[in-house]
């Protein structure tokens, strides 16, 4: 690996938290106007630079992705619901449905196919939001990569488009890192990734739309969508982030999506140092252990291999 990748990389996983943290307040609002688009950390349900379960489901995902490469299903379905009983700040609705399931002593399998019957159309972006730790951990190998982004998908969300959603994530990360321009690598991703009709067409069709094209909301075609506009649309990290995140919304899903792909693009030291450095969150697996940039660098290098921590 050389030091540019790495760096781009790193600029996935911090960027996902930061994309994460400032879209945090604006979840679940209106789109803002372009005359007053939000652009510093602020504080919503939580605390300004918070990030949230969007962000901390991807550090039970690296977690068991340090214990398990290739991924294991049954153990990553152990690390959520650790993460589940430990009492985060918010759960998806169908991510709270399979791991309370799980929870109880249901097999992962039995948990997530319940769910998906009971709800057979439900396509959320619960698991595209926390995808990106596998395209770290198989930042060279595009088969497991795409193998493994679909396995995370389904220990909770086995709709189709929502295991087709999070390997075109990871590959778009993939040969962003190796210094592909965005549209370059969104199309090779497009073209690699076995995607559902509804969700290519949603992808080919996102640099051509205006902000009130993108509903934004939480159907996993709605988040991509407005993430690969954000990337294909703008020329920095900024303006990706900003962008995507004052559609409102499921801002901070969004958000944590643009941001992995944009910090792919340009890089950790795109990153304005003003987000960096009031970016934080408290893991609850780890109780009241602070996390912050430097340690979400520590975890991507452990998962790229760049360097043997502890």
């Amino acid at each position: 690996m050389n030091l540019d990748t790495q760096d781009r990389l790193r600029g996935a996983a911090v960027g996902a938290a930061i994309g994460d943290a400032l879209g945090m307040p604006l979840e679940f609002g209106p789109a803002i106007p372009l005359d007053r688009l939000v652009r510093e950390m602020r504080p919503g349900r939580l605390p300004a630079g918070t990030f949230t379960d969007d962000t901390e489901m991807a550090l039970a995902l690296a977690d068991s992705l340090l214990e398990c490469c290739p991924l294991d299903a049954g153990n990553l379905s152990q690390h959520f619901v650790a993460w589940y009983r430990a009492g985060p700040s918010d759960v998806g609705i169908q991510t709270g449905s399979v791991l309370s399931r799980i929870a109880g002593g249901t097999t992962w399998q039995a948990a997530v196919d319940a769910v998906q019957r009971s709800k057979p159309d439900a396509a959320g972006n619960g698991s595209v939001m926390r995808c990106w730790p596998v395209a770290l951990a198989h930042w060279d190998d595009m088969e497991r990569l795409s193998v493994d982004s679909r396995l995370q998908s389904r220990v909770t969300h086995g709709h189709p488009e929502c295991a087709a959603g999070s390997a075109f994530v990871n590959a778009v990360i993939y040969d962003l890192a190796r210094g592909s321009a965005p549209r370059e690598a969104v199309r090779r991703a497009t073209a690699q990734v076995a995607l559902p009709a509804g969700l290519r067409q949603a992808i080919e069709a996102a640099p051509t739309k205006t902000r009130a094209d993108l509903p934004n909301s939480g159907w996993v075609r709605h988040t991509v969508e407005s993430a690969v506009w954000g990337l294909l649309t703008t020329g920095s990290f900024e303006e990706a982030v900003v962008q995507v995140v004052n559609l409102g919304n499921d801002a901070d899903t969004a958000g944590a999506v643009v941001g992995a792909l944009a910090g792919a693009a340009y890089g950790l030291g795109a990153i304005p140092a003003a987000w960096r450095s009031a970016l934080h969150g408290n893991w609850p697996l780890l109780g009241a252990e602070r996390w912050d940039v430097e340690r979400i660098v520590m975890l991507a290098d452990r998962l790229m291999g760049a360097v043997d921590l502890p």
